[in-house]
Order: C-alpha cells, then sequence, then structure tokens
C-alpha cells in the first residue's frame, strides 16, 4: 500500500526576494530526502517582474506538480494559506515560508508522524542571519503535548514554518482566517482546544532568516491591535482566564511598545529558549528519578541479603 501523499503549502507576495524564494523552493522540493507529491504555490497579490518570471520557471523545473494560484490583490498570510488550503489535493500539508531553509530530512522526519496519527506537527529552528554558517540562535518548542497546551496559554507553541498538518484539522478549527500577524497562533490555540493531537519534534528542522528588520517587526501599533484582539477571542472562547488574559495582556502588549533595543533581549532570553530548557529539566528529572532507583534498588537488596 502506497504512504499517504502530501502538499507543500506555500506563499509568496511582492515584499519576498527572488534569490530567496528560488532557494526555499529548492531547499523544500529538490532537496528532500522525502519530496512532496505536490507543491501548491499561492502568489499574494501582484508581484516583480523578476518574482513572475521566477515563478515561472519554477513551476516549469519542479521535479512534482505545482498548482499555481494567484491571487488578485494581496489578502494578507492567512487568507492566502486558506486560499491554497482549498486549492491543495491532499489531507496532509506542509508548510514553508519563501525565505527560510528546510534541511534535506525535514519532512522525512515530520510526515510519518502525521501519517502515524498526528494532527499537527512542529519542529525546532535555527535562526540564521547572512548566510547558513551565521547561526544567531534556536527555538526549540515544547515537545510533551500537555506542555504544549500549558504553554499555549502565554506563547504560540509551534513555529509556524515548520509545522505539517491534516488540512481536516485545520478546517474543523475554521482555517487560519484574518487575524494579521497572529494568524497561526490563533489557528493552533483553537486546534488544541478542538481536541488535536498535537506534537513537536524538538530537533531544529527548518533554518529560519533573520533579517536586520526582524525584532523591529515583533512589536508596534499594529501588532500590538492584533494581541489585543487574540487575547480578546482566546478568553471568549474560554480558552484562557480572566486572570491569564490579564497577564498576557500586560507582558504580550508590554513586549509590543518597548523599544527593539530592549524587546530583542527579552525575546533572546526569555522566549527562543523555552523548549531547551524544558528539554533540559526533563533530561535532569529523568537522571535524578534513575539515579534514585539505582540508589533504592541498592538498599534493598541489601536489606534482602541481610
Amino acid at each position: 500500500m502506497a504512504p499517504e501523499p502530501f502538499s507543500l503549502l506555500l506563499t509568496v507576495y511582492g515584499g519576498d526576494r527572488e534569490e530567496y524564494i528560488r532557494a526555499a523552493f529548492r531547499s523544500a522540493v529538490h532537496d528532500q530526502q522525502l519530496r512532496p507529491d505536490e507543491v501548491v504555490l499561492v502568489q499574494d497579490g501582484p508581484v516583480s517582474a523578476e518574482i513572475a518570471l521566477c515563478l515561472k520557471e519554477l513551476v516549469a523545473t519542479s521535479p512534482v506538480e505545482v498548482k499555481f494560484l494567484q491571487l488578485e490583490h494581496n489578502r494578507g498570510l492567512g487568507p492566502a494559506l486558506d486560499a491554497g488550503l482549498a486549492a491543495g489535493s491532499h489531507d496532509i500539508v506542509a508548510r514553508m515560508d519563501a525565505d527560510d531553509i528546510a534541511m534535506p530530512h525535514r519532512f522525512k522526519r515530520q510526515v510519518p508522524l502525521v501519517r502515524a496519527g498526528a494532527d499537527l506537527v512542529g519542529a525546532g529552528l535555527l535562526e540564521f542571519g547572512a548566510d547558513l554558517n551565521d547561526i544567531v540562535g534556536r527555538r526549540i518548542p515544547p515537545s510533551d503535548p500537555l506542555d504544549i497546551a500549558r504553554y499555549s496559554r502565554l506563547h504560540d507553541p509551534f513555529n509556524h514554518p515548520t509545522v505539517v498538518y491534516r488540512r481536516s484539522a485545520v478546517l474543523a478549527a475554521g482555517g487560519y482566517g484574518d487575524l494579521p500577524l497572529m494568524e497561526d497562533y490563533w489557528l493552533f490555540v483553537r486546534m488544541i482546544a478542538n481536541g488535536a493531537k498535537v506534537v513537536n519534534v524538538a530537533e531544529p528542522l527548518v533554518y529560519y532568516r533573520v533579517s536586520a528588520g526582524a525584532y523591529e517587526r515583533r512589536g508596534g501599533r499594529a501588532l500590538l491591535n492584533s494581541e489585543l484582539r487574540l487575547q480578546r477571542e482566546m478568553l471568549q472562547h474560554g480558552f484562557i482566564t480572566r486572570t491569564q488574559y490579564l497577564r498576557n495582556v500586560a507582558l504580550r502588549g508590554g513586549y509590543r511598545l518597548v523599544p527593539t533595543s530592549i524587546r530583542r533581549p527579552f525575546y533572546r532570553m526569555l522566549v527562543a529558549p523555552y523548549g531547551a530548557r524544558r528539554n533540559r529539566s526533563r533530561e535532569r528529572m529523568a537522571a535524578s528519578a534513575a539515579k534514585a532507583a539505582a540508589s533504592g534498588g541498592r538498599s534493598r537488596g541489601g536489606l534482602r541479603k541481610g
């Protein structure tokens, strides 16, 4: 019996760079040990002549079928992804951003987990600057389902550019919708609340490009407005308590308004390393339990012998 097929969902808009799009597409299609069975490529609104030519060449030279969807107007990431989900042929869908690099074994590691029963599988990622030799950070998400659910009350528990999911589970939760800059977090929260089976692979499987303006984009009035709307939605749907809502507005809302010089070290210290700290904590607990069991075994053995 042939394994269940899967689609790659990739969106491009006018602000992307041609060379980044080519590198992302090649890494997620040509260079994969487990290639997608199709690519759903969404052009979100008008693009430059250079990007238009790039997309045409990618479609023509792809080793797998490409469904090329051109949206007349720029709708934003959430609506563009919803349009791509509707156009795809397969229930398993892998996400990819147009400026990141997928590691060659990414889909070989994640897709079997969805085939085996998971609805949503994320992974860790490595942040890079000028090139892949310039690693500036890593984001390791919580991997245990209980930790994911707990963490999601305050933070997005998945690195969106790394996820593979079942389209049916996404649609059952209502799809992405239109919550600019927060559409992925809101979707994942609804999937968790809807009973989706979720897991993260702690291993980094994507190189995430960090541009000069990355931390500036994490703040500002527009992002604050989306943040406040997200928190209201989470409260109204019963996903967080009133106390958690007030905490989130204070912490996450304040984070959006502080200067970039403060936002960057705060993110690097508290957000990005979360999964690594959690995994180290679990390893220490397991080691302590093993040590205690071994010590207890020797003691009981001595008593038996006596």
